[in-house]
């Protein structure tokens, strides 16, 4: 919406360049109403854009889904199903349930140097934001941090949203070093060996990458104000990049940086890292009960840990597709893929992979249903909290501030 003192800048400027132009030949009102309209216009395009975007990628699920099943003999993946423990895969749902509370309970500690926050109402977050991931996708992804500013008054936007930045960097690394790592001890004794050898060049380079991304976090975590600078100066060269991708890339090392900076502490660091620890361990062992429902054998021997660890990274790879029902179709083909590779046959394998998304997803669908049904999260002030603008305010225009409360954490 234009100021007066706007609008008079246009009319001088008219009359500086030779035309006349009045506020009476085109008042106030009609430049406010033309604003409004073009604002209208903008809003409505950007709507439109998220359903197709949204309808892309459920086309993309739908071919995933197609490419996964189109050579499967469905029988076999009946049998599998009818013939597998389901008291064992209620046990994996169980651990998966207590692995999301121990999810709640970490962020609780990365948003304790911030502010306190209750557990219960986080718990609430996690939960309502992780069936929204199975529901459209990684997409759903900013329903987390929303939810919680809106139930918990104490945490802020802007600390809700770099703590989930500060997750995803703990998360990611621990799957890459643990999956890395893994592959030193991991002989398969099925499945094509030779391809296994550059599996395990593979995962040797990824753990030489982890350690790089580590240190240069460390270091961007005490040269930040520098190097956004330097990249500031660099972008200001080039003139025909996108001022859309310029704020981006400075709005995301900005963003960065302030997560980076949220835990200083070394107590907070082994508290956060012993979490993230036992939360990874948790689901590790659940799909191990999911392997054993379905009696998996490698070479003559049921699935063990290492096992279960190799195929958390293949379907930790799947889960990356931002696809909706939780990345549907690439989880399922990504995990069908790493259980034939070490010797699985194919319908037993699918019938796995559909059951360990269901396990690892499904608990947190069913309790954030029922807190929907139950009128714990406002669905009409959420779908205006999640819209591109208000993420964007959130996150860029809100200092995060340590919490006095909290300084000696």
């Amino acid at each position: 919406m234009w100021s007066h003192a706007r609008l008079s800048q246009v009319v001088v400027t008219f009359e500086h360049t030779g035309w006349r132009l009045t506020l009476n030949e085109f008042s106030q009102g009609h430049l406010r109403t033309a604003c409004a309209n073009a604002h209208a216009q903008g809003t409505g395009l950007k709507e439109y854009r998220k359903f197709i975007e949204f309808g892309a990628l459920l086309l993309l699920a739908a071919a995933l889904i197609w490419l996964f099943g189109r050579n499967l003999d469905w029988g076999q993946v009946k049998l599998a199903l009818r013939s597998s423990d389901w008291r064992l895969i209620g046990v994996a749902a169980a651990i998966i349930a207590i692995a999301y509370l121990v999810r709640a309970i970490r962020w609780q500690a990365f948003l304790a140097p911030l502010t306190p926050a209750n557990l219960r109402e986080i718990w609430i977050a996690t939960t309502v934001g992780f069936g929204a991931v199975l529901l459209v996708g990684r997409m759903g992804e900013v329903v987390r941090p929303v939810v919680l500013p809106m139930r918990e008054r104490r945490v802020r936007p802007a600390a809700s949203f770099v703590t989930i930045m500060i997750e995803r960097i703990y998360d990611s690394m621990t799957v890459v070093f643990v999956f890395a790592v893994n592959l030193i001890w991991f002989h398969p004794t099925s499945g094509d060996l030779q391809a296994f050898h550059h599996v395990r060049q593979f995962g040797t380079a990824l753990v030489a990458a982890g350690a790089v991304g580590v240190i240069a976090l460390l270091a961007f975590r005490v040269k930040s104000p520098l190097v956004i600078s330097w990249v500031d100066s660099w972008f200001s060269k080039m003139a025909w990049l996108p001022g859309r991708i310029k704020k981006a890339v400075l709005s995301l090392l900005d963003q960065l940086a302030r997560a980076l900076k949220v835990l200083s502490h070394p107590r907070d660091l082994a508290l956060t890292a012993g979490w993230t620890l036992v939360m990874w361990g948790l689901v590790v062992v659940a799909n191990l009960f999911v392997f054993r429902a379905f009696n998996l054998q490698v070479g003559g021997r049921p699935f063990g840990m290492s096992e279960s660890l190799f195929i958390l990274g293949w379907a930790m790879v799947g889960s990356v597709v931002p696809t909706p029902g939780g990345a549907a179709g690439a989880f399922h083909a990504a995990t069908g893929a790493g259980l034939f590779f070490i010797g699985v046959g194919k319908g037993q394998a699918a019938a796995v992979a559909i059951i360990l998304h269901l396990v690892d997803f499904g608990p947190a669908a069913l309790f954030g249903l029922f807190y929907f049904l139950r009128g714990d999260v406002n669905l009409e002030r959420l779908r205006n909290l999640i819209r591109p603008e208000a993420v964007e305010h959130a996150v860029e225009d809100e200092k995060i501030m340590p919490d006095a409360g909290s300084a000696n954490y």
